[in-house]
């Protein structure tokens, strides 16, 4: 091997089992689809399942170390700086599995926003820069805007709009909140469509003898 190719090596990202506890007593690793793309200086560890066509962009974290597990569904991309961690022993009820934290399809988590389980986000869920989503239930297509607070076990309903900056902490201001706007659907759609091209992409970009920076990995 090359010296040029030992050195792209360093900027793979970081996957593996969770370390073992005393919560934790068993090593479980991600299970990646060959599809989704994982960027260079990320992390996924620990019992992880990310399904097709997943986009994780660089200096991502998916830690499922304490909290576990956490599935990513179909189409969904993490953008620049999200983080995914979750509580010990909290989880919510998705058909007959628990999950620390569950990701539906077609999701976006845009940059710098931190998502803690328990926490279930449904399909076609739209994320703001540096929002927070902690102890909640996101049904699908809600969006939550920039620097929003979605937290205290709320459950935001389907199509519904969180404006930027609102902090969502009862119930009752979670079920005052409107519809969202058409210009928010559509900027939502359209960044979806854009970073379902990125998976792809980037593996023809950085895959076969240029780098392998980013990669499926299943154990």
């Amino acid at each position: 091997m090359s010296r040029e190719n030992d050195s792209f090596n360093c900027f793979k990202p970081f996957i593996s089992p969770n370390p073992i506890t005393s919560f934790n007593p068993v090593e479980r690793y991600p299970t990646i689809d060959y599809t989704a793309f994982i960027s260079p200086f990320s992390s996924v560890i620990g019992d992880v399942f990310i399904r097709d066509n997943v986009y994780v962009a660089s200096n991502v974290s998916i830690r499922a170390d304490e909290g576990t597990p956490f599935y990513i569904g179909s189409n969904v991309n993490l953008q620049e700086g999200v983080i995914l961690h979750g509580l010990l022993n909290k989880r919510f009820t998705v058909g007959r599995s628990n999950y620390s934290i569950f990701v539906g399809n077609e999701v976006t988590i845009a940059h710098g926003a931190l998502v803690h389980g328990p926490c279930y986000i449904g399909n076609k869920v739209f994320v703001g820069f540096k929002s927070i989503v902690y102890n909640a239930i996101v049904e699908e297509g809600a969006f939550i805007s920039y620097n929003a607070v979605v937290t205290n076990g709320v459950r935001i309903a389907k199509n519904r709009f969180v404006p930027p900056g609102a902090h969502i902490d009862t119930q009752e201001k979670a079920n005052v909140l409107s519809l969202v706007p058409k210009d928010s659907e559509e900027f939502a759609e359209e960044v979806q469509r854009v970073n379902q091209e990125f998976p792809a992409s980037y593996h023809l970009l950085l895959g076969g003898n240029r780098c392998s920076c980013g990669f499926a990995y299943s154990h």
